[in-house]
């Protein structure tokens, strides 16, 4: 986001969250602050503060993670008497960040069902886990052993939950609580369309398969991107997107299910996402799309090229050590991958400090998680 914009002369301020330092590295970043540790209400006085402090009404102001889109979202009417906002208000955005399998129980189910686009068996709350784990109900259509995992409704609720689903339903009510199927397979089965849009309408979009991402199942971060053309993937997403009438960034995931070929939905996520830098090298500047939308500019209609392709060098090179030793992927097929021009995650030419740091975070959250493990 910071060179995006910082390239085109738009000065960048930068909150810095806990020890994400990367960002704050960049040369594009004109001023760096510390997110304080505190609660939300906290938290919305001193973004009230920053803004008469420092002058900075009328400032466009993006939340680039759940927490802090559900923050702005949810006190949308105080921040927008100061900043510009990047998210809609709580009542409209709620659709979109309590998770796609909440929608589909509180309002669209059938919707989203439509064709050959579906959603994982999934419930949101406890009254409804006898009914979805027998599959009895038609909804789920399944008479087939699956896997389940447990997953929290809205990012506007603490993460720590994981563990249980007793110590889940101590943590957060239970109508944020989610069980979803697990989709077998991995990320070349697992497909994004991004899109900048103004009342659900798309302006600007593309769509990315995750070839690769860390965990090889789950995917928490992505290692290898590459934008593909997928039309099945791009009518269900811009329907999805159409029905929330969303305005701004969002990217809807959707993996591929082996058993029988259909396209599931995952999620919505209503901000910037982790590989979202591969959106440049295919025509598409989401960062500086969505400040022209913010500044009421015209935004051009785009459509990102396939064939762009983005790597996390320092995660990726682990993922594919990994793969060719068990069999997965041969030495000749990741060499070839990487050939070329790509988009690195992190580093560049013009701004090289946020590349030098990433490797030892990298190193230090990778032997953080094995020694947790």
């Amino acid at each position: 986001m910071a060179r995006s914009l910082g390239r085109r002369g738009i000065p960048v301020w930068v909150i810095n969250q806990g020890g994400h330092l990367v960002a704050s590295a960049s040369r594009y970043v004109s001023r760096r602050l510390p997110w304080p540790a505190a609660d939300d209400r906290s938290r919305l006085k001193y973004l009230l503060t920053l803004c008469a402090t420092h002058h900075l009404y009328g400032w466009t102001l993006i939340p680039t993670d759940d927490y802090t889109v559900g923050l702005v979202s949810a006190n949308h009417e105080t921040l927008a008497n100061k900043y510009r906002l990047t998210v809609p208000p709580w009542e409209k955005l709620r659709w979109a960040c309590d998770n796609v399998c909440c929608i589909s129980w509180r309002r669209n189910f059938r919707f989203i069902n439509r064709g050959r686009c579906a959603l994982p068996i999934a419930t949101i709350s406890p009254e409804l886990i006898a009914l979805s784990l027998s599959f009895s109900n038609p909804l789920f259509a399944c008479n087939r052993a699956v896997s389940l995992f447990l997953k929290p409704g809205s990012p506007r609720i603490a993460n720590r939950f994981w563990a249980r689903f007793d110590e889940a339903s101590v943590s957060l009510s239970p109508e944020n609580l989610i069980i979803q199927e697990v989709v077998p397979g991995g990320g070349e089965s697992q497909f994004s369309y991004a899109a900048l849009c103004r009342d659900g309408r798309s302006l600007a979009s593309l769509v990315a398969r995750r070839t690769r991402q860390f965990p090889r199942d789950f995917g928490q971060l992505s290692t290898y991107v590459e934008t593909v053309e997928a039309p099945e993937v791009v009518e269900p997403a811009e329907r999805l997107l159409a029905e929330i009438r969303f305005t701004g960034l969002a990217e809807v995931e959707f993996k591929r299910d082996p058993r029988n070929g259909t396209l599931k939905v995952l999620d919505i996520n209503p901000r910037v996402w982790g590989w979202h830098t591969l959106s440049k090298r295919a025509g598409v500047d989401f960062p500086y799309l969505l400040w022209l939308l913010m500044m009421g500019e015209p935004v051009p209609r785009l459509r990102g090229r396939a064939g762009a392709r983005w790597v996390h060098w320092t995660a990726d090179l682990r993922l594919a050590i990994e793969e060719v030793l068990t069999g997965r992927l041969s030495l000749r097929n990741y060499l070839r991958s990487v050939r070329g021009p790509l988009e690195s995650a992190i580093f560049a030419w013009d701004d090289p400090l946020p590349g030098l740091f990433d490797l030892p975070l990298f190193a230090w959250t990778a032997c953080k998680r094995l020694v947790g493990g």
